[in-house]
């Protein structure tokens, strides 16, 4: 494993409009925006038909749309229920909310039932019940070939409970498949796909029984290959930098690009953003936040990347309401 750390401003990261290689603005703009989000951690910022969405939450929370056009924050219908906990993942008009719990802190539960969204009617939906046997939250989760694939979790909230199962979902039929574990266990994180495989990246082996809540954190990459229907062996699965929970997770131009998240060794928030590519297999970096943040997203509208709300410091305060900004412009 090669690890490359090089001045972000010279950086080459991904791929936008016209398959041209753009490199990242030398740092994040926090927009002013008409109105902001409802303060919240422990949600999901998801992108939809160019909008960002904002959805669950510790408490219950309006859904928040951000319009890139216009910079304009809009508050929509509450959940049914507490939300949080969960990743989105968007399949066709409607936005899946994987891996929920609901219940306050440290005894959280996870749901029956698999709660749908769907942006253009403002509402929600109780769909398809979950196994009592894989019902967990905390969870990674993607969506590939007509499937969502839903990867680690906890079942028994902070306490303990942390899993290595993946599974693989059905939206159209509720079908529900076991499919072989990842080679280590995580919660509090996210997943994302690049080509033929599924990273889940972050994560902690959460343990509030043990006072462990923050410090096991996950280093390692679990790749799991679609096509062999198998993970990859540890001699080639990349190791995170920054090790962290809480974490963001988005593909960029056939790039890892992880931000954000929470771990023992500090306060506040992390800020890093790093970037993993599988085809150098090699490590480098973009700008870091200007506000370090964790439980939120991140998610590409345009020739930007935008990430809003989480909290700020690790745990629970202070809710951040700001909105930031990086610019992918397109290099020479």
């Amino acid at each position: 494993m090669r690890f490359i750390f090089l001045p972000t401003v010279l950086l080459c990261l991904t791929t936008i409009a016209r398959g041209a290689e753009p490199s990242p603005a030398p740092s994040w703009e926090t927009i002013s925006t008409n109105g902001q989000p409802t303060a919240r951690h422990e949600a999901a910022l998801v992108g939809f038909d160019g909008k960002l969405f904002l959805l669950g939450g510790r408490r219950i929370n309006p859904v928040d749309v951000f319009d890139p056009a216009t910079n304009t924050w809009t508050a929509k219908s509450p959940t049914p229920m507490e939300l949080h906990h969960f990743q989105g993942v968007v399949v066709d008009d409607r936005i899946y909310l994987m891996g929920a719990m609901t219940g306050p802190y440290p005894k959280e539960t996870p749901l029956e039932k698999i709660v749908v969204y769907f942006p253009k009617e403002d509402r929600f939906d109780f769909v398809h019940s979950i196994p009592e046997s894989r019902r967990r939250g905390g969870a990674g989760a993607v969506y590939h070939d007509g499937m969502i694939y839903l990867i680690g979790g906890i079942t028994n909230g902070h306490i303990d409970g942390c899993r290595n199962w993946l599974d693989r979902y059905d939206p159209k039929t509720g079908h529900w498949e076991i499919l072989p574990d990842s080679p280590h266990t995580r919660d509090h994180f996210q997943a994302a796909v690049i080509g033929d495989r599924l990273y889940a990246a972050g994560g902690r082996d959460t343990s509030q029984a043990t006072g462990e809540v923050f410090s096991r954190t996950q280093p390692i990459i679990d790749v799991f290959d679609f096509k062999t229907e198998s993970w990859l062996p540890a001699d080639q699965t990349p190791k995170l930098p920054t090790p962290r929970a809480g974490n963001s997770v988005v593909a960029i131009g056939g790039k890892l690009v992880v931000g954000g998240g929470e771990s023992g060794n500090e306060k506040k928030a992390h800020d890093e953003i790093e970037v993993f590519d599988p085809a150098s297999d090699s490590w480098s970096t973009y700008p870091p936040l200007g506000r370090g943040r964790h439980g939120t997203g991140l998610v590409v509208i345009g020739d930007s990347l935008y990430t809003a709300s989480g909290s700020g410091n690790r745990g629970g305060s202070p809710e951040l309401t700001t909105t930031e900004r990086l610019k992918l412009n397109e290099s020479n």
